[in-house]
């Protein structure tokens, strides 16, 4: 199995795909200030048997790395010596974005949008790592 991790401010979005399939999906939505991150990811990894972990790195639409980074790089430390699996980024340029437009055509109300959001935004961006690995 393969995690994709959606790092945000508040909430980290979880999805999961398994390598023979290569399809991704939602998995859940971490809240930061309700639980630690780095220790519920590593849980996942135990427990779902994971063999690498895909954190979305912020990139601009440029191709530069976001304002992100500084955070990201030290969320990437501590979850690599956390987990005893590859640990990868990928880029997550406009994921967000695409899973608000998703969760809007779909009609989904405002108010389930967020809880959605980053797990969606997740499952975007490890599908598209699965898919540029092929």
């Amino acid at each position: 199995m393969i995690l994709g991790v959606d790092v945000g401010t508040h909430r980290i979005g979880i999805a999961a795909a398994h390598e023979e399939t290569r399809f991704a999906h939602p998995v859940e939505v971490i809240a930061v200030d309700e639980s630690d991150p780095i220790q519920r990811i590593a849980e996942l990894v135990t427990e779902m048997e994971i063999a690498t972990v895909v954190v979305g790195r912020p990139t601009s639409l440029s191709g530069d790395a976001g304002r992100a980074v500084a955070t990201q790089s030290e969320f990437l430390a501590a979850l690599r010596d956390a987990v005893e699996v590859d640990v990868v980024e990928y880029d997550e340029r406009l994921t967000t974005v695409v899973a608000d437009q998703g969760l809007r055509a779909a009609g989904t109300k405002r108010s389930a949008q967020k809880g959605l959001r980053d797990a969606l935004a997740a499952q975007i961006m490890l599908q598209g790592y699965l898919d540029s690995t092929r």
